[in-house]
């Protein structure tokens, strides 16, 4: 025998298909403000017209020796901000740069400004995966 799922069940599954079918798009919006806020410099070909050009995420990977040496010239919460959005990209390189800016855990997101927790917060919810 099936069990009867009930509507509240029913709903709810349609709003998470509904949610996650919308969510790459949405990443790559989230992760374009990102972009934007912390400097095309640090991402795919690193320029300006790159950002405008790019049409998925992958265009717009982090540079990711170039982001180990931005940590010294950042200030702690654009450091802070990097680290985080390369976390979405590779766990194991954005956790070695979070360590560097003395990141300790999600409260420490508290030094980041709204729009820097706007990113993330539409990262974590829209993220499946790089």
């Amino acid at each position: 025998m099936h069990p009867v799922l009930s509507q509240e069940t029913i709903a709810r599954i349609a709003r998470e298909e509904q949610h996650f079918a919308r969510a790459p798009e949405a990443f790559f919006q989230a992760w374009k403000r990102g972009v934007t806020l912390i400097g095309p410099e640090w991402f795919g070909d690193g320029t300006d017209e790159g950002l405008r050009r790019a049409t998925c995420k992958v265009e717009l990977r982090p540079n990711l020796p170039r982001m180990i040496d931005a940590l010294n010239i950042l200030n702690h919460g654009e450091g802070l901000f990097l680290s985080a959005m390369v976390s979405f990209y590779n766990a194991a390189e954005g956790t070695a740069l979070l360590r560097r800016c003395a990141y300790e855990g999600l409260s420490d997101l508290n030094e980041l400004d709204l729009a820097q927790r706007q990113v993330i917060a539409d990262l974590l919810l829209n993220h499946q995966g790089w």
